[in-house]
């Protein structure tokens, strides 16, 4: 027999959720705005970029309790500080919280979730843990860039990206300047790890 919603765990693992996402998208718009004082306009992006999904996350984990609107979940939570002045540091930890949700926040609050008889709820946990783990390995790959001194630099000819005004460039460097729109080497991004080059 399922469980009642107003008294799940469920219902409390989804405020969890919704307060986890809405944090995530605070701390990635912040780390953001320090990559931009850095001229590191590709990191910016790909902060911006997660933020703006982890801002759907927590509007699919809050449309779940439309049922309960109008009352309030109390829940306890730890959620991080994630505070440096280094971009690498910043990945990193972004890439640590979100395997956190990929690998056992998500899967176990999906398994309740089915266990209570919520399936509709159970799925959207289980394939948001999947996307999670992606976000943590494109913060990684940005990290390990940034790390090795490479995030403008290749060991192969690499297909470049200007995020600016898109000019596609072939090398093993990224242009210091777009020819195009004279944006900094900071704007442009990998090819392969752009998700606006299309198909």
């Amino acid at each position: 027999m399922a469980t009642e919603f107003k008294n799940s765990i469920t219902k409390d693992n989804l405020m969890r959720a919704f307060a986890g996402e809405s944090q995530a998208r605070n701390r990635y718009t912040i780390a953001a705005a320090q990559a931009k004082k850095q001229n590191l306009h590709v990191i910016e992006a790909v902060f911006t970029y997660t933020a703006n999904q982890e801002r759907e996350h927590a509007e699919i984990f809050y449309q779940h309790l439309q049922e309960l609107s109008g009352s309030t979940i109390h829940v306890d939570g730890g959620y991080p500080v994630d505070i440096s002045d280094s971009i690498s540091d910043l990945l990193r930890r972004a890439q640590h919280n979100e395997y956190e949700e990929a690998e056992s926040v998500y899967p176990s609050f999906g398994d309740t979730a089915k266990e209570e008889g919520f399936p509709a709820v159970a799925r959207s946990f289980h394939l948001i843990a999947q996307i999670e783990k992606y976000h943590g390995e494109r913060f990684g790959r940005f990290a390990q860039f940034m790390e090795e001194k490479k995030l403008f630099i290749s060991d192969v000819q690499t297909g470049w990206i200007c995020l600016n005004c898109g000019y596609l460039y072939t090398g093993t460097n990224a242009p210091a300047i777009c020819p195009v729109c004279r944006h900094d080497q900071g704007y442009f991004i990998r090819l392969e790890l752009s998700p606006f080059a299309g198909a």
